[in-house]
C-alpha cells in the first residue's frame, strides 16, 4: 500500500481552535488591517468597525471573526502576514512552528507589506545609520570620503581576562560572535587602543554593516552613543530611558501603543549599543552616580548610562564600549575584549592603494616608507598614517615637490604637517596653474598664525576644563571666526546636542586639541613662562587606580577621589610630548617666526632643566630588585612617556643623562603597550648607554618596524625578550645580524610571534655562532618540522644551550 498523505488542517479551523491564544498574543492590529485591506479581503467599512472596538483583545476578536467570514483563503492569508512580519509578531513565531504552518503557492503570491511600528523603527534606524556612517568626514565639512573606499582592519588581538593572546578576529563582522568570550554572563564587548589607532572608526564601521545587514547579528535595534556628550549635560538634567533611546537618536513613528519600547524592554537580546570613548567621561562626574533599576525613572543621563552598562537597564542588550589603552573596567562586566594593534604591513599596503589612486604616488609613498622604519611604524597608527598620506598628497598638489620627510621624524612633526595642510588652504592659490609655488612652511605658519593662535586657546581652554565640546559663543570668545571653522581643524557635533541650543563643535582628534593646546603653551607671551610646565605637574601626581563606573554598580558607593581634568591623563601625556617637540632644536626656525625668540629662549631652558631634574628623580625612584640577570627594574607607565618625551627634545644631552642615570642591568618593559613607534625612542636613550644592558619586552605591540629601530641596541644587549609582539622572519634576519655580530646575548625570547621555518633557520644561526646563549624561547610560532631540525642541530652543537621552549 502507498503511503498515505497526511491531511493539512485547513486555516479556518486553526484559527477557532487556537482562538485564545491568537487574542492573548497578536499584537500590533494595523498592520494586519492594512494588509487585509490592501489585498482586498476586507474593505474600509470593515477595517472602521475593528477601529471603533474599545480594547485590543477585541479588536483581535472581531478580525478573526471577519477572516472566517471571508473563506478559507482569507485565514490563509491572515496567517502567512504573521509568518512575513516575524519581528512584529515574535509571541506567536512558536505557534507557526507547532502548527507546521507553510504557505500555499497561491497566498505565497500575495504581497504583504510591514506597517508594523517595530519594523519599520528598525528600517528607520538602518536608514539613519547607513546615511551617517557612510562617509568618513576629512578636512571640516569641506571634504568627504565614502567609508567602503578607504576603510581598512587594524590588527583585532583577542584577549582573555589576563589580557593574554587569544589569538585575532578575522573579520569584524563576527566581532558579536560567540569566539573568545571568556565571560558568558558578561554583556560588554571591550575594545581598547591607543590614541589614533581606529576605535571610533571601527564603530562606524561596525555601525555600517548593521545598517546594510552585512553584520552576523539577529540585533534589529542599534543605538550609538558618544561618551563625551554625557558630560555636556547640566546636573539637573532628568531624563527617562525611552527618551535617551529615542530623543538622542531617533524617534518611532506611527506607534500610539509604544509598541518600540515595549518590544525593547521585553527583547533586550535584540538591542546593540555602542559607547564611543568611555575614557573621556569626566572623572568628577562619575562620582556619587546612584544606580537606575527602572526603565520609567527619569535620572540623569549619566546613570543611565551607567545603568546600562551594568546591566542594570535592559540586561541582556548587547554592548560593544572603546576605550583607551589602560583605561580599567571590572571584568565581571566584560564578555569579549578586542585589543587595536593598529596596521599590519599588509594593511598599510592596502591603505596605501586605497588612499592613492595614482600609481606614482602610490609607488613613490612605498619607497619613502620603505626607507624609513621609523615613519613605517609611525604609520601603523591609522591616524598618523592618515595625517602622513593626507598631507602627502595635499602638498604634493601645492608644490612643485614634496617627499615624506627622510630624517627621523617625530609625531610632532607629522601635526605640524596636518597644521600645515589646514592653514594653507586658506592661502592664495599659486599665480601660475603651470608653476607651482615653492613650499615655505614657515611663511605658511605666520600667515595663519591669527586663527592658529585662537584654535590652540581654545584647545588649552578645554585642557583646562575638561572639555571637548564647544559652542560657538566660546569659540567667539577665543577670536574664532565663521572663515576659521572651514580651515578643518573642528568639525560639528552631529550628535544631538544636549543642551538643546545651538550648534557645537569638536576638535577633529583629541590628540590634535592635545597638539594645539601645547601650541597654546608656547605661543602665550602673557603668561609665566613656567606655565608651560602645568601638564607635567598634573601628570606626575600619583593617581589611584580604580574601575569606574563599575565599582560604583557594585559597592553602591564611592569614595572621594581626586579631580583630573579627564578619565586618563593620556591627553595631557600627548600635551607635553607636543610642547616637548614645539621646543625642540629642530622646530626653532619655525617657531621664531611665531614668538618673540628672547621668550622662546627661555622656554626652552625651562622645559630642559625640568626634563634634566625630573629624568634623575624618576629613574632614582623606579624599583629596583635583584633576579637571575643581574639588578632589575621594572619601569613605570610614565617611564615610557619620558622616553617619548626625550625623543621629542632630540637632545643628545637629556638622552645620555637618561642612559647614564639607567643603572640596573635588566630592564623590564612587559606588558607596557610599547608600539613600533615608541622603539625610536627607546633606542635614542638606550644607544648612549656603554655597559651591557638586559630588555624584556614581552607582551608589547613593537612589530617588525620596532625591532628595526632598536637594531643600535642590539649590540649591548644580553636579554633580548620579545614574545608576543606580532613578530615575523624579517625581525629574526635583523636579530641574527645584530646578535651574531656582538655575540653577548645570553637570553633570546620569541615565544608566540609569526615565525615560519625560515626565521626558525636564523635563530639556528644565533644559537650556533653566539658562545653566551644559554636560553631560547622560540615555542608557540608557526615551525614545522623542517624548521624544529635545524633548531635541534643547532641545540645539539651548542655548548652553552640548556634551557629551550
Amino acid at each position: 500500500m502507498g503511503q498515505r498523505e497526511e491531511v493539512r488542517p485547513s486555516c479556518l479551523s486553526l484559527l477557532t481552535y487556537h482562538r485564545e491564544l491568537l487574542v492573548s498574543r497578536l499584537r500590533s492590529v494595523p498592520c494586519i488591517l492594512d494588509n487585509l485591506l490592501a489585498s482586498g479581503f476586507v474593505c474600509e467599512e470593515d477595517v472602521e468597525i475593528v477601529q471603533r472596538t474599545a480594547t485590543k483583545t477585541d479588536q483581535v476578536r472581531k478580525i478573526l471573526e471577519l477572516v472566517q467570514c471571508k473563506g478559507e483563503e482569507a485565514c490563509e492569508y491572515f496567517i502567512y502576514i504573521i509568518y512575513k512580519v516575524c519581528d512584529a509578531y515574535v509571541d506567536l513565531q512558536p505557534w507557526l512552528k507547532d502548527i507546521n504552518f507553510n504557505p500555499s503557492s497561491e497566498v505565497a503570491l500575495l504581497d504583504v507589506v510591514n506597517t508594523d511600528p517595530i519594523s519599520r523603527f528598525s528600517e528607520k534606524l538602518r536608514r539613519g545609520m547607513s546615511q551617517d556612517t557612510s562617509f568618513i568626514m576629512s578636512y571640516g565639512q569641506r571634504e568627504e570620503t565614502r567609508l567602503e573606499e578607504l576603510y581598512t582592519d587594524t590588527l583585532m588581538e583577542l584577549l582573555n581576562d589576563c589580557n593574554e593572546s587569544l589569538g585575532f578576529l578575522e573579520s569584524l563582522h563576527t566581532l558579536l560572535g560567540d569566539h573568545a568570550v571568556f565571560n558568558p554572563q558578561g554583556e560588554t564587548i571591550s575594545v581598547m587602543g591607543d590614541a589614533g589607532v581606529g576605535k571610533s572608526i571601527l564603530l562606524q564601521k561596525l555601525q555600517n554593516l548593521w545598517s546594510n545587514k552585512e553584520l552576523q547579528t539577529d540585533a534589529i535595534f542599534f543605538f550609538k552613543f558618544r561618551c563625551r556628550t554625557f558630560s555636556l549635560f547640566k546636573d539637573s538634567e532628568q531624563m527617562s530611558l525611552r527618551e535617551l533611546l529615542f530623543k538622542h537618536n531617533c524617534c518611532p513613528d506611527h506607534d500610539p501603543d509604544d509598541e518600540v519600547f515595549e518590544f525593547i524592554l521585553r527583547f533586550p537580546e535584540k538591542v546593540i549599543f555602542t559607547f564611543d570613548g568611555y575614557d573621556e567621561i569626566q572623572m568628577n562626574d562619575l562620582m556619587n552616580v546612584a544606580e537606575v533599576g527602572s526603565p520609567d525613572v527619569k535620572a540623569h543621563p549619566l546613570q543611565l548610562l551607567i545603568s546600562l552598562l551594568c546591566g542594570k537597564l535592559l540586561k541582556g542588550s548587547q554592548k560593544v564600549l572603546t576605550a583607551r589603552t589602560g583605561t580599567e573596567i571590572q571584568s565581571r562586566v566584560i564578555r569579549k575584549k578586542v585589543a587595536l594593534r593598529g596596521f599590519s604591513p599588509a594593511h598599510l599596503n592596502t591603505y596605501i592603494h586605497l588612499h592613492f589612486k595614482k600609481q606614482e604616488h602610490r609607488e613613490l609613498v612605498s619607497v619613502q616608507l620603505d626607507a624609513s622604519p621609523h615613519l613605517c611604524g609611525l604609520c601603523s597608527t591609522p591616524l598618523f598614517c592618515w595625517i602622513v598620506f593626507k598631507s602627502f598628497r595635499h602638498l604634493h598638489t601645492m608644490h612643485d615637490s614634496f617627499h615624506l620627510p627622510d630624517t627621523c621624524i617625530t609625531l610632532t612633526d607629522i601635526f605640524l604637517l596636518l597644521s600645515e595642510v589646514f592653514l594653507s588652504r586658506s592661502a592664495a592659490p599659486a599665480p601660475s596653474l603651470l608653476k607651482k609655488s615653492t613650499r615655505c612652511a614657515s611663511e605658511t605658519f605666520r600667515a595663519g598664525l591669527r586663527s592658529l593662535t585662537a584654535f590652540a586657546k581654545l584647545a588649552l581652554q578645554g585642557m583646562e576644563r575638561g572639555s571637548f565640546i564647544w559652542s560657538q559663543e566660546q569659540m567667539s570668545e577665543c577670536g574664532l571666526t565663521e572663515e576659521d571653522l572651514s580651515l578643518g581643524f573642528l568639525r560639528p557635533v552631529g550628535e544631538f546636542d544636549a543642551s538643546g541650543g545651538a550648534a557645537t563643535f569638536e576638535v577633529l582628534h583629541v590628540t590634535l586639541q592635545s597638539f594645539l593646546a601645547a601650541f597654546a603653551l608656547v605661543l602665550d607671551e602673557q603668561a609665566p613662562a613656567g606655565s608651560i610646565l602645568k601638564f607635567f605637574t598634573e601628570c606626575s601626581r600619583k593617581r589611584n587606580t580604580f574601575c569606574v563606573p563599575f565599582q560604583v554598580c557594585i559597592s553602591g558607593s564611592s569614595k572621594s577621589r581626586e579631580k583630573n581634568p579627564f578619565a586618563t591623563n593620556e591627553h595631557l601625556q600627548f600635551t607635553n610630548l607636543f610642547l616637548c617637540g614645539l621646543l625642540s632644536k629642530a622646530h626653532i626656525g619655525l617657531m621664531e617666526h611665531l614668538v618673540s625668540p628672547v621668550l622662546l629662549k627661555k622656554k626652552r631652558a625651562l622645559l630642559k632643566s625640568y626634563l634634566s631634574t625630573s629624568v634623575k628623580s624618576h629613574l632614582h625612584g623606579l624599583p629596583h630588585y635583584d633576579g637571575e640577570e643581574g639588578k632589575k627594574v621594572h619601569v613605570l607607565p610614565n617611564f615610557l612617556w619620558m622616553l617619548r618625551c626625550i625623543f621629542e627634545t632630540g637632545s643628545r644631552d637629556i638622552a645620555q643623562t637618561t642612559a647614564r642615570g639607567i643603572t640596573a642591568a635588566f630592564i623590564k618593559l612587559g606588558y607596557c603597550n610599547v608600539f613600533s613607534g615608541d622603539c625610536t625612542a627607546i633606542n635614542f636613550v638606550l644607544q648612549h648607554r656603554h655597559k651591557v644592558l638586559g630588555l624584556d619586552m614581552d607582551n608589547n605591540n613593537i612589530s617588525d618596524y620596532g625591532v628595526k629601530q632598536l637594531k643600535p641596541s642590539f649590540s649591548k644587549m644580553t636579554v633580548v625578550r620579545l614574545s608576543v609582539n606580532q613578530l615575523s622572519d624579517s625581525s629574526i634576519e635583523v636579530l641574527a645580524e645584530e646578535l651574531c655580530k656582538h655575540k653577548v646575548v645570553k637570553i633570546l625570547g620569541l615565544y608566540n610571534n609569526h615565525i615560519t621555518d625560515v626565521g626558525a633557520k636564523l635563530v639556528a644561526q644565533i644559537i650556533q655562532e653566539c658562545p653566551k646563549l644559554r636560553v631560547v624561547k622560540v615555542g608557540k610560532n608557526r615551525i614545522t618540522g623542517v624548521g624544529g631540525r635545524y633548531l635541534a642541530s643547532a641545540i645539539q652543537r651548542s655548548s652553552s644551550i640548556f634551557d629551550v621552549g
